[in-house]
């Protein structure tokens, strides 16, 4: 089995459509030495068509779908 690199982000930062590509920029979190609370520091960018942008959205929505199907998720629903 080949090895896959992996990158841990807590999150993404800013999502832009820059050039005809969709730009995620994902963040981690980064404890301050004062003791507040951690500062968000850019970590990685992927940039992506819009077709596989919208493939990775369709794919995340079916995931999300199967997580409240398990229970892990609870639907907000918009009021």
């Amino acid at each position: 089995m080949e090895e896959k690199q992996e990158i841990f982000a807590d999150g993404i930062g800013q999502i832009h459509f820059a050039g005809s590509m969709v730009r995620f920029d994902f963040v981690t979190l980064q404890p301050e030495a004062d003791g507040k609370a951690p500062t968000p520091r850019p970590n990685v960018r992927v940039i992506m068509p819009p077709q596989g942008f919208l493939n990775a959205f369709n794919s995340m929505q079916q995931l999300m779908d199967r997580l409240v199907e398990a229970g892990v998720l609870k639907k907000n629903d918009a009021q």
